[in-house]
Parts: structure tokens; C-alpha cells; sequence
């Protein structure tokens, strides 16, 4: 059985029930699966090798969320391209994967190149109507895709962690850690056909664990035309929402929108917050303004969403402030020393993962895949303890990643970048808290002798260069960076000097 498989059984169950809506389009079951099969036929008619990549560049849509399931139904390995990121980006990612096919909307085009690639559209951006993804499912409708055999350790999905300079990592995700997520998923959160999930972020990332376990059991997935605070409260008040997973940034936007309070969420039993840590103080907050309804998971591409859950539930006990959750089904959890042994309760040490939900490796990178496998360990470079009941609390990272409204940035993609400028003589980047994006990216930059330069220059320069979500917040001109004995820039040296 196949992640798949999940969405046609319950298209056979529930055969009229609302699977995706949107403002402009309401598929049922029965409707979403005859255009998911068409759809996958085509993919298979155009390109007949299995496991090959599909690259999707797209905004959130009904029609992009039928066109991942269509991959998937297809037998080839989804490729998700961040529709938020820039040209250059993307064009590193689709040299690595050199996908087969490339599906994108009429924003996802501007930041695509032509290639050798079919290039298919969501809408009608393109100048060949019959590549569009509507003419296709037409041509191909009451047909069915080649059944899938590559078997459960065979490639689902290549998903990108890491930057625009040196070499991206692509994360093999193998079907057995999507079917991990969705058994997880539909267990943990007890999701039913009479679930309401209100899309905010980007199925391109986190949001994508979502849809199968949704799918799976006859719920609804809404789709917003804006995910700005009034239309995602709009969503919860008059269309029933019940579930939803945000970045904290959202969120603190929505509890701050003028007028809105709990009865704005009549239905709401799940609000999951991930894709960055939330202070204890702030997950008060939020249990106190929406209720007993908030929930995390922790997880990383590389063992994607779910290694542990925290029900809202288990936010009850005032033993567990803080903690992520405890470790879910099919997957198990340590905390490792650094000369690679497993620690006692109550120990700090790093967070290493291992089973379904664990990676194959990282896409053509088998160096980098044995530095992070270890003996079936997945390294997550995070630092954690488990306590005596089993749940996990998180200290800090090892890798000195930046999480920022959701996204990862890794500082020195940005350092690569500003070190570029003529004014700049080194820099250093890194994570400060912040109120609205929960970490956001400050950068300390060393000028060249006697040259000046306005900071907003150099947060353009790098806007350019790797979009907005990278560029720093705030720059601080130093005289000097300070550094260790062995002349290492010391960023906690800075972070200290800054607050």
C-alpha cells in the first residue's frame, strides 16, 4: 500500500463530501479522484519512466494540491519549488533533480527557465493549451495510471533543506515515512470526515504532511485566496474550520487583529503550531486567548513533521511547558553523546531519530548521507533532553540554523552573499528573538577602512540576491568581530555585545 492508496479508499467511502474548496472551486471525492487519475495518466503518457521527478512551483491552490496527488498517484517522486523564492534558487534545484516534468503556476513561471523538462501549467500563463493541466485531465479523463511497484523504501519526494551556495540538499523522503505521517497524523490529532483544515502555509513545505491525513478520513482541506489575519479568522468563523498548522508568526498576527477574540472559532479543536520554536510564555498565550486546542509536533525534513506530538491535551500538565511532545508510533527516539552513545533520562545531549520516518538520504550526496545516518541513527543536530516520562524538551541547535516565520536560513547562505558587497570587509549572520517572526536574521558586518554604507543597501543587496525571507532584519556595523583564540568568529560573543 502506498500514501496514496490513503485518498482512494476513502474516495470509495465517501464519495460526495467536500475534499478541496476554495472560493473558486469545490471538488468532491468522487471528482477530486477521477481528476487525480486522469491527471496521473497524463504524467505517465508523458513521460512513462517511473520515479521520475516532477517539479512543482506553485502558490497554494485547489489545483496545485491535486496536481502533488496526481504525482503521487503517478508513481513519481514530487518536487516541491518554494513559489517565494528567487530564479537562482530554483534554477539551482532543478539542475540537481533535472526533473522530467515541471508544473507551475503563472507566478511559479517567472521564476522557472526553460529546459528540456514538459512544462505544464496550473492555469493558462502558458502559450501551449495543451500542456495545460485542465486540457490534460480532459484528454486522459476515465483512465487510469500504471500501478506503482518501487516498494516502500522507493522515493516519494525530494525535498531541498539548505541554501543557494555549495551544493542544496535534497532529502529523499521514502513512502514509508509519508505513510508513517499519515497513521501518525489521523491518530494523534483523531482527525475525522467532519474536520475542517484551513490551509495558511505553503503546501511546499510543512503544510504537505497534512493533506494525506486529511484526505484519508473524508475531511475537508480550505484553501484561502490571502492568508492574511482577516481572511484566516473569516475562515474559522464562517466556514467551520477545525484545524489549521501555522507558523507562530501567523498566529501572533491573528491574536492581534483588532476585534477578534475566541468566538471567532467556534469549531476550532486543533491549532498545531511548527515550522519554528515558540517560547513557553508565548504557547500561555495562546492556550489562554484560544483555549485547549493548541498542539506542536517536532520533526525535520529529514524525519519529516511528526517524531514526537504534543496534544492539546497533554498541555494540560504543567510538567510538560515546554516540551515538544513525546515520540510517535514507528519511529524511535535517543539523546546521544558526542562519542556516540545513548544517554539516561534527564540527560542532555543530541536528538537522534531512527525508523519509518527516517530519510533514504539526501538526492546524489552520499558523503553528507553517512555523516548524518550513523548506525541507523538520524542525526538531527538539535539538542534535547527526554524526561522520565518520555517526553522530549528541546535546549538548542547544534546546527546554527535560523528559523524565521517557518522558513530555514542558514546564515551562511547570507554571509556568502554580503561578503560580496565591495563595502564589506567579513560578517557574521545569525538568529535574534523576535516578537512577530520568532527568530529573525541580524547580520554583524565589518566594513573595509575608512568606506561607509547604509544598512538598507546591504539588506537590498541581499534581497536580490536570495528573496526577502533571507534578507537581514537589522544590520549592526562593528569595528571588529570578536573572536576566539584561533581567530573564529564568536556569534554568541556578538549576540551578547547586541543585547
Amino acid at each position: 500500500m502506498y500514501p496514496i492508496d490513503f485518498f482512494f479508499r476513502a474516495a470509495k467511502l465517501y464519495p460526495e463530501r467536500i475534499a478541496l474548496q476554495s472560493s473558486a472551486c469545490t471538488l468532491t471525492y468522487q471528482a477530486l479522484a477521477a481528476k487525480v487519475k486522469a491527471l496521473a495518466t497524463a504524467l505517465q503518457a508523458l513521460d512513462p519512466e517511473p520515479q521520475t521527478r516532477v517539479a512543482i512551483c506553485a502558490a497554494n491552490t485547489v489545483d496545485h494540491a491535486t496536481a502533488i496527488l496526481a504525482v503521487l498517484a503517478s508513481g513519481k517522486v514530487w518536487v516541491p519549488l518554494n513559489a517565494r523564492s528567487t530564479p537562482s534558487e530554483i534554477k539551482r534545484i532543478t539542475d540537481t533533480i533535472e526533473p522530467s516534468i515541471v508544473i507551475s503556476d503563472a507566478k511559479g513561471a517567472e521564476l522557472l527557465q526553460a529546459s528540456s523538462a514538459h512544462w505544464l501549467r496550473l492555469d493558462d500563463s502558458g502559450t501551449d493549451p495543451s500542456l495545460n493541466i485542465e486540457h490534460l485531465i480532459k484528454r486522459y479523463a476515465g483512465q487510469t495510471p500504471v500501478a506503482n511497484d518501487a516498494g516502500e523504501n522507493a522515493t516519494q519526494a525530494i525535498k531541498f533543506t539548505g541554501g543557494t551556495t555549495g551544493l542544496p540538499k535534497g532529502v529523499m523522503q521514502p513512502y514509508r515515512a509519508w505513510t508513517a505521517g499519515i497513521i501518525n497524523q489521523v491518530s494523534g490529532w483523531q482527525i475525522t470526515q467532519d474536520d475542517c483544515f484551513v490551509v495558511t502555509a505553503p503546501v511546499t513545505h510543512g503544510t504537505s504532511t497534512y493533506l494525506l491525513p486529511m484526505l484519508a478520513e473524508g475531511a475537508k482541506l480550505l484553501f484561502l485566496d490571502k492568508t492574511d489575519p482577516a481572511s484566516v479568522i473569516q475562515a474559522f468563523r464562517e466556514h467551520g474550520g477545525t484545524m489549521s498548522f501555522m507558523p507562530p508568526t501567523l498566529i501572533y498576527m491573528v491574536m492581534a487583529h483588532p476585534g477578534v477574540s475566541r468566538s471567532d472559532f467556534p469549531k476550532l479543536r486543533n491549532l498545531i503550531y511548527g515550522g519554528a520554536p515558540m517560547p513557553a510564555e508565548k504557547v500561555d498565550q495562546l492556550r489562554a486567548f484560544f483555549g485547549d486546542v493548541v498542539g506542536t509536533t517536532y520533526g525535520q525534513t529529514e524525519a519529516p513533521q511528526i517524531v514526537t506530538m504534543m496534544r492539546p491535551s497533554s498541555f494540560k500538565d504543567p510538567l510538560n511547558r515546554g516540551s515538544v511532545g513525546r515520540c510517535t508510533w514507528l519511529s524511535d527516539m535517543a539523546i546521544m553523546s558526542p562519542d556516540g552513545k545513548i544517554l539516561p533520562e534527564g540527560e542532555v545531549g543530541e536528538v537522534v531519530v531512527r525508523g519509518h520516518l527516517v530519510m533514504t538520504g539526501y538526492w546524489r550526496l552520499p558523503e553528507k548521507t553517512a555523516e548524518t545516518i550513523i548506525d541507523g541513527w538520524l542525526h538531527t543536530g538539535d539538542v534535547g533532553l527526554i524526561d522520565d516520562r518520555g517526553y522530549l524538551f528541546l535546549k538548542d541547535r547544534i546546527r546554527d540554523v535560523i528559523i524565521t516565520g517557518g522558513f530555514n536560513i542558514y546564515p551562511t547562505d547570507v554571509e556568502n552573499v554580503l561578503s560580496q558587497h565591495q563595502a564589506v570587509y567579513e560578517c557574521a549572520v545569525f538568529g535574534m528573538p523576535d516578537e512577530k517572526w520568532g527568530e529573525a536574521v541580524h547580520a554583524a558586518v565589518q566594513l573595509h577602512p575608512g568606506v561607509t554604507c547604509d544598512p538598507e543597501i546591504l539588506i537590498a543587496h541581499v534581497k536580490t540576491a536570495l528573496g526577502s525571507v533571507h534578507a537581514p532584519k537589522k544590520i549592526h556595523f562593528l569595528d571588529q568581530l570578536p573572536r576566539s583564540s584561533v581567530g573564529k568568529v564568536l556569534k554568541t560573543a556578538i549576540r551578547e555585545l547586541l543585547n
